[in-house]
């Protein structure tokens, strides 16, 4: 399960969205905490009506699954793998045609990109952030799923 980034100040005047929107996204992130971003950023997008916050946490999630992607190919740092390791086989939180991190992320660019475009009646928008939480918390778990090292 995603672990949702902290607040810095839960005390600010400052709107939820405001402080993600400030929440720095730096290189030495690794996989899990890229995750916990992306689903910061849609807890709060499908909580959101104002257009600007939308737009700037869609932006946002944007920069982070290319942050994801980018590191598709990556190994592991070994911190990690030795998070992941198991001996015994577990069962896959996504089908065995979705088994592919990097086709998870497309899929949620491209939602991420249909809503960036603003040019989808609201109702759809809508339906579609639904969407976008939905798998991105999918992807989370995904990528926490254990594994038999080879």
């Amino acid at each position: 399960m995603a672990t949702i980034p902290t607040l810095a100040n839960p005390q600010s005047t400052n709107s939820i969205a405001c402080q993600l929107l400030d929440l720095p996204i730096s290189s030495t992130l690794d996989l899990f905490e890229l995750t916990d971003c992306c689903c910061a950023f849609v807890n709060v997008l499908l909580e959101t009506h104002d257009k600007a916050e939308r737009l700037a946490l869609c932006g946002r999630l944007a920069f982070t699954l290319d942050e994801i992607k980018n590191r598709c190919d990556e190994d592991l740092p070994p911190h990690l793998v030795e998070r992941l390791s198991t001996a015994l086989p577990a069962q896959s939180c996504v089908p065995d045609c979705w088994q592919d991190t990097a086709m998870l992320v497309g899929y949620a660019q491209a939602l991420n990109q249909a809503l960036l475009s603003q040019t989808l009646a609201s109702n759809v928008s809508q339906e579609l952030t639904g969407l976008l939480h939905d798998l991105i918390y999918l992807l989370a778990d995904f990528v926490r799923e254990p594994y038999l090292p080879h």
